[in-house]
């Protein structure tokens, strides 16, 4: 019952910040914001609970649509509590990144972004695929809105972009659920939607291949990785800071979340088969993006290549299908949460008071807003992998793992920790430090930071400084999802190259 809670907190949240713009433009943040503290209390109850024989800390499942096999089937083992913490911490970043910057519209801004959440605690939860489907529409037609009503100049082509990447490869995904349900109708005499279920259909090799397809174009496309990768530049750019800080911190996640609880697990033969071209991809995806990233201007832009290439890790970890890859892939997704996150935030909030995005024409910063120059100095640190700090134990994780299953690919990826040195110390050098150039921009609105962004920035430094000095601490939480996994797919099937 808690996680309908969870999730019920946030919609009704999002309506009551709609409705109560009337009385004061003012009202629909705080709300927002209350909905979201509320959340994260109750989530910080289920870390560390008993999960039991079964593997899952809590579970619902009540009948919804019987006569089609759809139940309302909600359930939070150790990976579903860590990711739902992320989100709800990013979510009240989010807020707080939005708190002077939207002004227009407040009341049905921050009811997109409650739905957007409750859509993302949704994906995070449902063991029924249609369930988790209606989950998935409910994170991404809110984002929509918020790319396309609050986002910047080019914020209509970016919204349709990301709105037609997302709802095309998400009809794939649900093209495949609908195959399965079939395939389990055949072989079983009634149709179910449920993961458990499902779990135990089999297919021909063939059919099984494309049907696993559907699953992980749809997720790739959201992580994303390449060759699907391209919408998330322009949606990045054009939202504002708030969409930025969600759609890096959390809806990125959704993505290999899907892979790790959906596309192996539930096509384990065909995944097998696939792991080495998906791996492929993923260096592809390291190495490419962070090649592209020195091409860019924007600085929005280049954050957003640059978050493509780091999510590249994650998938080589997810293929690699072993506990020290599926851990670091783990551990890359929190840390790469708030790095990410944080990294938007500063780029948003630069924007909002010199009014580009523009690198060119930025320079010097740091004796005119030190405070943001060194916040922005850690972060892109973070995110380069320093010893110490969250994103190098995921990453470090990944690529050990993943060495233990494909050596040249390992190596190949490795090169991208190398690329991102260099492009993050380029940034800084050229935004922060070098010659004012104020003769480039309005500078009468650059200030340093507040007090209220200190303390955002302070809470995902700390998040950092946490993961990379105690990892442990997250790896427990996690450790018993991932080889209750590793258990039922067989962990040797993808010993892939070896």
């Amino acid at each position: 019952m808690i996680l309908v809670v969870l999730i019920s907190i946030l919609f009704f949240g999002g309506v009551i910040a709609w409705l109560s713009e009337g009385l004061d433009s003012k009202f629909p943040r705080v709300i927002a914001l209350t909905a979201v503290v509320i959340d994260l209390l109750v989530m910080l109850t289920l870390v560390g609970a008993d999960a039991g024989d079964s593997g899952w800390i809590v579970q619902l499942n009540a009948q919804w649509m019987p006569r089609f096999g759809i139940s309302f089937h909600l359930a939070a083992d150790g990976l579903s509590v860590l990711m739902m913490v992320l989100t709800a911490f990013l979510g009240a970043v989010a807020i707080g990144s939005a708190w002077d910057e939207i002004t227009e519209k407040t009341g049905f801004f921050y009811f997109n972004l409650l739905w957007t959440l409750a859509g993302v605690i949704g994906v995070f939860t449902a063991l029924d695929l249609f369930l988790f489907f209606f989950f998935w529409e409910v994170m991404l037609i809110p984002m929509y809105f918020i790319i396309a009503i609050w986002g910047h100049e080019n914020k209509n082509y970016a919204a349709m972009k990301f709105f037609i990447f997302t709802q095309v490869t998400g009809m794939l995904m649900l093209i495949s659920i609908l195959a399965l349900a079939y395939f389990h109708y055949v072989q079983f005499g009634w149709f179910s939607f449920d993961y458990f279920d499902l779990l135990k259909v089999s297919t021909s090799s063939a059919i099984e291949m494309w049907i696993m397809l559907g699953f992980f174009v749809a997720f790739s496309t959201k992580l994303p990785s390449f060759p699907f990768h391209s919408w998330l530049p322009d949606a990045h750019s054009q939202a504002p800071t708030a969409g930025s800080v969600i759609l890096a911190g959390v809806l990125l996640k959704t993505g290999a979340y899907g892979l790790i609880r959906f596309a192996i697990p539930l096509f384990p033969e065909a995944s097998m088969t696939f792991a080495p071209f998906a791996m492929t991809l993923a260096v592809i995806s390291i190495l490419y993006c962070a090649k592209v990233a020195f091409a860019q201007t924007d600085i929005k832009r280049l954050i957003a290549y640059t978050s493509v290439s780091h999510m590249g890790f994650v998938l080589l970890g997810i293929y690699a299908w072993n506990e020290q890859a599926l851990q670091g892939a783990v551990m890359t997704m929190l840390a790469h949460g708030l790095s990410a996150a944080a990294l938007f935030m500063l780029a948003g909030g630069l924007q909002h008071r010199i009014h580009t995005r523009d690198m060119d024409h930025m320079g010097g910063f740091w004796a005119k807003v030190p405070r943001l120059s060194f916040v922005a100095l850690f972060f892109s640190v973070a995110a380069l992998g320093m010893p110490g700090l969250g994103n190098f134990v995921g990453e470090f994780l990944a690529l050990l793992g993943a060495f233990k299953a494909n050596i040249g690919l390992t190596v190949a990826a490795a090169f991208g920790l190398i690329f991102a040195s260099v492009y993050s110390l380029w940034v800084i050098q050229k935004v922060f430090h070098g010659a004012y150039r104020n003769s480039d921009f309005d500078d009468s609105h650059l200030h340093d930071l507040s007090r209220r962004e200190m303390f955002y920035f302070g809470a995902m430094m700390i998040g950092l400084i946490w993961m990379g000095m105690y990892p442990q601490s997250f790896l427990d939480l996690s450790a018993g999802t991932i080889m209750q996994l590793l258990n039922e797919t067989g962990q040797v099937l993808f010993a892939v190259g070896q």
